[in-house]
């Protein structure tokens, strides 16, 4: 086979990363949901490259909120991982690759907290290795975080295959020199590319 080692982003591959829906449970009133959102995700590309700290983010945006909001804000930080819906078609993929001999990675952007947290969802337990953007201090579609993956893990981007639901990330993929496919939630699609060539 062409490809031996699958690498799966999270957020929209593996979980739906729906931030209307995420925020709904923290902030009742629907009127306010996007301020809602505005304050709590203000500083989320930094915290999902590493170059912000979630403890400081999270007082900030605590120190920022109505007195109203406080409670809610920070409950917002300490459990909106847990509101990331499964995908099951995908995690039902990751599992007949593993039965069919393929390696299954995870290549996510994320905050420091997720990756502390992400094994809340059992299916992460069953890849073979994984890179959150932030403990590795760098983010897709940075080129550098791509060769780490590589790197680290050992392997041969040619033997690669990558599913992302951005085309700049899988273009940067591409780039680093391993196959890809943007996911749109079609299995099928993906599968025909893994299996293209045998």
């Amino acid at each position: 086979m062409k490809y031996q080692n699958i690498i799966f982003d999270f957020g929209n591959v593996l979980g739906r990363f729906d931030g209307a829906y995420i925020t709904s449970k923290f902030c009742k009133d629907e009127r306010m949901r996007k301020e809602f959102a505005r304050l709590v995700m203000e500083h989320w590309e930094a915290l999902d490259a590493g170059m912000a700290d979630y403890e400081a983010a999270r007082q900030e945006a605590i120190k920022k909120a109505p007195e109203d909001w406080k409670e809610a804000v920070n409950h917002f930080f300490q459990d909106w991982y847990r509101y990331l819906t499964p995908i099951p078609q995908t995690w039902e993929l990751v599992r007949e690759l593993k039965k069919t001999g393929f390696k299954c990675y995870i290549l996510s952007n994320a905050p420091t907290y997720f990756a502390e947290h992400a094994d809340y969802y059992e299916i992460v337990r069953e890849f073979d290795g994984v890179v959150f953007s932030a403990p590795v201090r760098m983010a897709k579609p940075d080129a550098r975080i791509y060769r780490y993956l590589f790197e680290h893990f050992d392997l041969k981007p040619e033997t690669c295959f990558f599913l992302d639901d951005k085309l700049a990330n899988v273009e940067a993929g591409r780039a680093a020199g391993m196959d890809g496919i943007v996911f749109t939630g079609d299995v099928e699609a993906v599968k025909k590319e893994i299996f293209a060539i045998i």
